[in-house]
């Protein structure tokens, strides 16, 4: 067979279909002046030919997308991984999908792929977090599609959100923590002004210490995100070293909490008895390791799911700014007393 063969192009298709090649670019976009015998006559003239219009040539008869444009800071965190898949459990029932992009914390990046998500014309646009580019921020307001912030109650929504104040889930914990009786307590991580959320947990460590009288100034630094467990183990092991008599930690995640937790089990640190660690997040991995981890369940899933019922009350009709906040849960396990 030969392998000179050219794929059609628009121009094939337009002759074809006996209108310009003006006419067919026009068909592509879901809100152009073209008549229904123009756009069947440009499909069916496109299918002989064997001809595939990119992005949104599919969606042409419905002049809707099946699709809802996500962004994610990161693609292997389980939490994101949850919410994704509560989204698309809901999304699903309407056959509907979702496309991600991957920001790696990086707002400048995510910028980048609002832009690119919206030239694809989504039903809908769900992005990570409530602080973005001045210019990410005009995009999404002028976007006239629904936007959905989650994991973040934002100060100044562009639409919707579905999310909770992360500074407000650690006070919870830094309270339980005082109530039975610590004082000398640090915080891991959250140094990184990319993860805006981590640094809103250590904000909140901050002002919780602050407000029960007690001493702030046990912050270790574990990098920029997403924090592994190796790094949570060398911020320990920095913490022992510069505060030998802490008697709590909390960790921006689970993932950093297990790393001081195995650092801990390395110097034969006794947990909980010597020290106390919480973590964040409820991965799997702090409900099974030894011993288990006291933690924060921000429900991620759930997050997705109401995103998921959001999206789809808009798209039916439903008007007004529509704030959903989530209630984290904190869940006491062995690694505190």
């Amino acid at each position: 067979m030969s392998s000179d063969r050219k794929s059609p192009t628009m121009s094939d298709v337009a002759r074809k279909a006996g209108v310009s090649a003006m006419t067919v670019s026009r068909a592509l976009k879901a809100d152009s002046v073209i008549s229904p015998e123009t756009r069947s006559a440009i499909l069916t003239a496109a299918e002989e030919l064997g001809y595939i219009f990119h992005a949104t040539a599919s969606n042409l008869r419905s002049q809707k997308t099946d699709f809802v444009a996500v962004t994610i800071p990161s693609i292997n965190n389980a939490n994101f991984a949850d919410t994704v898949a509560g989204l698309s459990e809901i999304l699903s029932g309407r056959n509907m999908q979702t496309l991600l992009g991957y920001t790696n914390y990086d707002m400048d990046v995510e910028e980048q792929l609002i832009e690119q998500l919206l030239r694809r014309n989504p039903q809908a646009i769900v992005v990570t977090g409530g602080r973005h580019t001045p210019r990410a921020r005009r995009l999404l307001e002028n976007a006239r599609i629904p936007v959905v912030e989650t994991w973040d109650v934002p100060d100044q929504p562009i639409g919707h959100y579905v999310g909770f104040s992360n500074a407000d889930a650690v006070r919870a914990m830094v309270d339980h923590f005082v109530s039975v009786g610590y004082k000398r307590i640090a915080f891991i991580g959250g140094d990184q002004g990319r993860d805006t959320r981590g640094s809103d947990r250590r904000r909140g460590f901050v002002a919780a210490m602050k407000a029960h009288g007690h001493d702030d100034i046990r912050l270790i630094a574990a990098g920029a995100p997403p924090i592994s467990m190796r790094e949570g183990a060398d911020a320990m092991a920095r913490l022992l070293q510069e505060y030998p008599d802490t008697k709590v930690v909390i960790c921006v995640s689970d993932l950093s909490a297990f790393g001081a937790l195995t650092e801990c089990q390395r110097r034969g640190i006794v947990v909980p008895d010597q020290i106390a660690i919480g973590g964040f997040g409820n991965y799997e991995i702090s409900g099974v390791c030894v011993p288990s981890l006291t933690t924060i369940d921000a429900h991620s899933r759930e997050i997705g799911r109401r995103t998921g019922s959001l999206i789809l009350d808009l798209l039916n009709g439903a008007s007004g700014s529509m704030q959903v906040n989530i209630e984290p849960g904190l869940i006491i396990r062995q690694s505190s007393l």
